[in-house]
C-alpha cells in the first residue's frame, strides 16, 4: 500500500467529503482508499484542529505532509499564516480551493498574488469544489512520489512517535508515521533519546495487519520488551545500527531563512519554538549574529540528511507566528 499525507486546512464538512474520519485528536485524519493498478493506495487528509487558536496542530500536520489542500472562504491573516507555513515547510504541491462563505467573495487575482508572494508558485487555484479533481491531483503526486522514492531497506529508519499506550496481552504500542526507511515485523528497535530497546511484535497500517511498513505509512507498532515510560510524543524509533544518524541537541548554532511577510527580527533573549518530527521544543536565543545560538529547554532530535525542515515560530508574535526555517544547524 502506498500512502500520501496531505495537509487539509478546511471546515469539517469539506474534509468529510474527501475521506472517512478515523482520528479526531489535535490533527484529524480523513482517509480515502482505492484499488489502483491492482493494489490498495490511500490518501490521508490531515486537518489541524483549533487553528488559528493554536499553531502546534498545523505544524504537526506539516511535519508529515507531502502536499496541501486549503479551502479559502475569505482572505485574512489566518489564510496568510497557513500559506506561509506551507511554504516554509517546503510543500511544493498543493491546491487552493475557493469556496467563499455565504454572502462573501474571494478575489482570485488577489489570492493568486498572495500565493506567489508566500512562495507557493507551484500551487493550483481551483475556483469550484471538485472532490474528484482534488483526489486525482493527489493521486498524481503519490504516483510521482512512488517513482522518485529512494527509500529502501537500507535507508535509516525514523518513526517519530505521535502517541503511545499499553494494551493488555500485547504490550507497548506506538503510533506514528514512518518518515524514512522501512520497518519489519521482528525488527529490533531503539529510541532516541533514551536508547531504550525492544522488538517489533506486530505492525498495523490503516487498521490492517502487515509485515512491513515504509515511508509515508501511518503505522501502529506493538513493541515487546520495551519499558512503558520509554516513549513520549516526538520520541524517534529507529534501528540500533541507525541510532548514530540522530543527533541530540541541547544547544544549537543555526542559520535561518526568514519567512515571507515576517518583519520581526530575532534578537538576544528571543524565545522561539522549534518544530520537526512532531517535536515542539522551546529555545532561547543567546547570541545573534551571522549565526544564531539557541539553548533548548529539552533535547532536540535532528536526523542527518532529513528532508523535513526545522521550522521556528514565536507564539507571541501576533498574526504572523512563523519566523522561518533553519537552513543549517550544528550542535554546540
Amino acid at each position: 500500500m502506498a500512502v500520501l499525507n496531505v495537509l487539509c486546512v478546511s471546515t469539517e464538512d469539506f474534509a468529510r467529503n474527501l475521506g472517512k474520519r478515523t482520528d479526531d485528536r489535535d490533527v484529524e485524519s480523513y482517509i480515502y482508499k482505492e484499488i489502483r493498478n491492482e493494489q490498495s493506495d490511500a490518501l490521508t487528509f490531515l486537518r489541524p484542529r483549533k487553528h488559528p487558536e493554536r499553531i502546534r496542530p498545523l505544524l504537526a500536520a506539516l511535519d508529515i505532509a507531502d502536499a496541501g489542500i486549503i479551502q479559502v472562504q475569505r482572505i485574512d491573516a489566518t489564510l496568510g499564516e497557513v500559506l506561509v507555513a506551507s511554504a516554509v515547510a517546503g510543500l511544493r504541491n498543493g491546491i487552493v480551493v475557493i469556496e467563499p462563505e455565504e454572502g462573501g467573495w474571494v478575489d482570485p487575482d488577489q489570492l493568486s498574488t498572495i500565493i506567489k508572494q508566500a512562495g507557493l508558485n507551484g500551487w493550483t487555484i481551483m475556483s469550484t469544489v471538485d472532490v474528484h479533481a482534488i483526489r486525482d491531483y493527489a493521486w498524481n503526486i503519490l504516483d510521482t512520489k512512488r517513482k522518485n522514492s529512494v527509500n529502501s531497506t537500507k535507508a535509516p529508519l525514523a518513526i517519530p512517535v505521535d502517541q503511545n499506550f499499553s494494551v493488555k496481552g500485547v504490550g507497548l504500542v506506538a503510533i506514528g508515521t514512518v518518515q524514512t526507511g522501512v520497518v519489519n515485523k521482528h525488527d529490533n528497535l531503539v529510541t532516541a533519546p533514551g536508547k531504550d530497546t525492544g522488538v517489533v511484535r506486530s505492525l498495523q497500517v490503516m487498521d490492517d495487519d502487515v509485515d512491513v511498513a515504509s515511508a509515508g505509512d501511518r503505522v501502529g507498532v506493538a513493541i515487546r520488551n520495551m519499558k512503558e515510560n520509554a516513549l513520549s510524543r516526538g520520541t524517534i524509533l529507529t534501528r540500533p545500527e541507525d541510532i548514530e544518524n540522530i543527533m541530540v541537541h541541547s544547544s544549537s548554532s543555526v542559520q535561518i531563512e526568514t519567512a515571507p511577510f515576517q518583519k520581526r527580527s530575532i534578537e538576544q533573549g528571543t524565545v522561539v519554538h522549534a518544530s520537526i518530527d512532531l517535536q515542539f521544543v522551546v529555545g532561547r536565543c543567546k547570541e545573534v549574529g551571522e549565526r544564531i545560538h539557541i539553548d533548548w529547554d529539552a533535547p532536540l532530535l535532528i536526523r542527518n540528511g532529513a528532508s523535513r525542515r526545522l521550522i521556528l515560530s514565536q507564539l507571541d508574535a501576533g498574526s504572523m507566528r512563523i519566523l522561518g526555517h533553519v537552513t543549517d544547524i550544528q550542535a554546540n
